[in-house]
């Protein structure tokens, strides 16, 4: 039975809600001192306050005293590449040396690099070593994970990818929601036919990813040199058509015009955004797509961050995430991400705590059921060390969470 009371907790974050928050909403954790929370068969049953009688009897629970503890909802990570094969330490040194990540790119680097040992790997080794890094992930208090296929650009290997994510979200506690990015780069093969590679996208791969449901969401890398403006917005168009929610990776590099194509086709969430524009901004605001930040990405490749601040004060949705992947952030770190989020980003603890709860929820279609602590809600929880949230960001860099419930149970402690 998965049936939990965690009582007496200093505080209760709830980050209460059904939806991403925007602007000023961010900055309201609804927080209850010293407050109770019971599951009862995995779901959140009741959220007590100091001094409320506890109304049903709890004789058979699992039992937690969290005096002295802060309790908040499981972390959400909205976007990640968490299943590859290989790595790229020498490019992270070739960038050290001042080389560009597009330049990397442009010589067989990159994407490209990850793309071979991909392909090269078995499917029982991207599991054990993708099974690794959501272990890992667990224990920074991160409870449902979102991971992108992308690194086979190719049939047999974007299936592979995406079979081992679905057997991943069987097997493992956290939960994965799966997304289709077979346009996360050109391979080789297709190397000057880049719209005849979105065509057998299109053609192929989305009607096939479909019909197995193996993902949700259909993600595109729009950017200089990667994919245009149209041939994501025709790669996109498409996946709606087969039911996929639609994710975009969107001025990353460049100002390319992805934040403003996000918000014309309403997408799901927009990723990156270190250069998007006011324009996209508004766009993005206006019809309610969630801007996802990726700090540990701009701090590994040492480029300038999202406009977090700029995006809160003009009614974004904001999502922060961490973006694992071997190249260009080879870290799925927690602490690191508040600390950087809130000092170089300028986000208040409330609004990094915002983001990465119930606005990360929403970035992959989860606000409903996790993200906060609501009845009705799963019961995924995390129990702090310290007795406020504020430790997130201020023990920098160390992981603060002690306890990692997911619905009802304890999986790390």
């Amino acid at each position: 039975m998965n049936n939990i009371i965690i009582k007496n907790a200093a505080q209760v974050v709830t980050c209460s809600g059904f939806e991403g928050k925007r602007g000023a909403e961010m900055s309201n954790l609804h927080v209850i001192e010293n407050g109770t929370v019971i599951v009862t068969d995995g779901i959140i049953s009741h959220v007590l306050k100091k001094g409320e009688a506890i109304p049903i009897d709890v004789s058979g629970y699992k039992e937690i005293d969290a005096t002295g503890k802060a309790l908040l909802p499981g972390f959400v990570d909205p976007h990640t590449h968490f299943v590859f094969g290989g790595h790229r330490e020498e490019e992270f040194s070739w960038r050290m040396r001042g080389d560009s990540y597009m330049s990397i790119m442009e010589r067989g680097g990159g994407i490209v690099n990850t793309t071979k040992a991909t392909r090269e790997a078995s499917e029982e080794e991207l599991y054990n070593s993708a099974k690794r890094r959501l272990d890992d992930m667990l224990e920074l208090g991160i409870t449902t994970v979102e991971g992108k296929s992308g690194y086979g650009l190719d049939k047999d290997t974007e299936m592979k990818q995406l079979r081992v994510m679905r057997k991943l979200n069987e097997d493992h506690p956290m939960d994965i929601v799966s997304t289709f990015m077979g346009p996360h780069a050109t391979p080789a093969e297709w190397k000057g036919r880049e719209d005849e590679f979105i065509d057998f996208n299109i053609n192929e791969m989305l009607p096939l990813v479909a019909k197995e449901k193996l993902a949700e969401c259909a993600d595109i890398f729009c950017e200089e040199n990667v994919f245009t403006i149209e041939q994501s917005r025709r790669f996109l168009t498409a996946a709606r058509e087969h039911g996929f929610l639609l994710k975009l990776h969107a001025d990353e590099i460049v100002q390319f015009g992805g934040a403003e194509l996000a918000g014309e086709l309403k997408v799901l969430s927009a990723d990156h955004l270190l250069q998007a524009s006011d324009e996209g901004i508004k766009a993005m605001a206006d019809n309610g797509v969630v801007a996802t930040l990726l700090p540990l990405t701009a701090f590994s490749l040492k480029e300038e961050y999202a406009r977090g601040r700029d995006m809160i004060d003009a009614n974004c949705i904001v999502a922060l995430a961490t973006d694992l992947n071997p190249g260009s952030s080879h870290t799925a770190s927690a602490p690191l991400l508040f600390a950087i989020a809130c000092i170089y980003m300028n986000l208040s603890p409330e609004e990094a705590v915002t983001a990465y709860t119930i606005n990360s929820a929403a970035a992959v279609n989860r606000a409903d059921t996790v993200g906060s602590i609501d009845v009705g809600k799963q019961g995924d929880m995390i129990l702090l060390k310290y007795p406020s949230y504020k430790f997130l960001p201020y023990y920098v860099g160390m992981n603060c969470v002690e306890t990692v419930i997911k619905k009802g149970l304890v999986v790390k402690s």
